[in-house]
């Protein structure tokens, strides 16, 4: 046999291999890029809640100063938590449309969060604060993207360190101690920093292709709500931490 002819029966095996492989890059750049479209979205909901309140005066059903909330307040601030629950606990079982009210649900929610740190901090905070949130997010779920180590080793550390996180504020809540608040922002600031470049890592590791419809559109849907708590926390938390407070 000539090496022509050797290699002529080469080509098509190796041109389907490339074919596939780019077929296989172009749905996971598809499949990220619905996932940080659905995130963005989702930002923009919550911030536009928590800007009507402010505009409208809306904001007093909710809280009359900043950590004075209503009994309707009370409610508005953990309804998130119970939503997050119900699709923790039901995320193959729900609807596609299910699967979309609980993640607006918890954007427009998450709001009313957000309306008490506007009324608390100055609006060129926000602003700084905000952009340093974007650009060190982006900086983490690059690296998370892109990275050829596996991060599945931090899941214990992170998952162990949001437990701790969740328990200070909520010691916080009823202490009212500056230090407690401070060592617990810190150690949220790191533990969703690691988040954010995990669960990027986790969900390009979890794409398969070819899947198409209502599964694919709840797994862009559940990986926008995941990468949106990681933002909006790292956002608070920071903003808590260098934000300048209104007089």
């Amino acid at each position: 046999m000539a090496f022509d002819d050797f290699q002529n029966q080469r080509a098509p095996g190796r041109t389907g291999a490339i074919t596939a492989d780019t077929l296989y890059d172009a749905g996971l750049r598809q499949h990220m890029l619905g996932i940080y479209n659905y995130m963005f979205a989702g930002l923009g909901l919550s911030g536009a809640v928590a800007y009507l309140l402010m505009q409208t005066g809306a904001s007093t059903l909710f809280f009359t100063a900043p950590g004075q909330f209503t009994p309707l307040g009370w409610v508005a601030l953990f309804a998130p938590l119970g939503l997050l629950l119900l699709a923790s606990f039901n995320a193959r079982r729900l609807s596609t449309g299910a699967t979309h009210a609980i993640y607006w649900s918890v954007a427009a929610l998450q709001g009313v969060g957000l309306a008490v740190l506007f009324q608390a901090f100055t609006g060129q905070s926000i602003a700084q604060i905000f952009f340093v949130t974007a650009a060190a997010f982006g900086a983490l779920s690059l690296f998370g993207y892109t990275t050829k180590r596996s991060l599945s080793g931090m899941s214990t550390f992170l998952l162990v360190g949001l437990i701790g996180v969740i328990i200070a504020f909520i010691v916080y809540m009823f202490v009212q101690s500056s230090l407690l608040q401070f060592v617990a922002s810190v150690i949220g600031v790191l533990v969703f920093a690691g988040l954010t470049a995990f669960d990027t890592q986790r969900l390009k590791t979890e794409y398969i292709a070819g899947v198409e419809g209502e599964i694919a559109m709840k797994a862009q849907v559940w990986g926008a709500l995941s990468l949106y708590l990681n933002f909006i926390n790292l956002f608070q938390l920071l903003l808590s931490l260098f934000g300048q407070r209104e007089e």
